[in-house]
């Protein structure tokens, strides 16, 4: 098991900063070589429940329920004239706080808890979304680099006003 140090912190810091800067000047191709071959990329839908019902998070609903391949496909799709929804490009703003690092469960792996608020416009509409939410991440060391193994999205809304969400969280 990985040693939490304030090394290992750091480390971890300066990959989510590294990505958030990767996100919002639109570099999604680098974006995506920070995931590992088996990455999961999840967001399950918030469910307004009892206390003692669960966490607040459906199991069988997601707004996205994705791997490197379908991720993949995504970036592709936003190299070509025919994404629609992000043409003109979004303009986004990644706020991670609240950087949580303790190790993971598997040899060579931090979890990582995020805090992210993501502000988004689009073009010249004076409308702008707002998303807040927890990121629950998985990282993993291969070849003496962290990637993003695991990440899941748990959004602070129970209702997304959003049009799409075409962009990356």
């Amino acid at each position: 098991m990985l040693e939490t140090s304030v090394e290992t912190y750091w480390e971890a810091y300066s990959f989510l900063m590294h990505e958030a800067e990767l996100l919002d000047e639109h570099h999604e191709r680098e974006w995506l070589d920070l995931f590992t071959d088996d990455a999961q990329y999840l967001m399950p839908v918030r469910v307004n429940r009892e206390k003692a019902e669960g966490d607040g998070f459906s199991d069988e609903s997601f707004y996205f329920q994705e791997t490197r391949g379908s991720l993949e496909l995504r970036v592709r799709r936003l190299e070509t004239e025919y994404a629609w929804a992000e043409d003109p490009p979004s303009r986004t703003r990644h706020f991670v706080s609240n950087i949580r690092v303790a190790e993971g469960e598997e040899e060579d792996e931090l979890a990582v808890k995020s805090n992210l608020l993501l502000y988004r416009s689009r073009g010249s509409d004076p409308h702008y979304d707002i998303l807040s939410a927890e990121r629950r991440d998985i990282l993993r060391k291969e070849d003496g680099r962290w990637k993003l193994r695991r990440r899941e999205i748990l959004l602070d809304h129970s209702v997304l006003t959003t049009h799409n969400l075409s962009v990356f969280l």
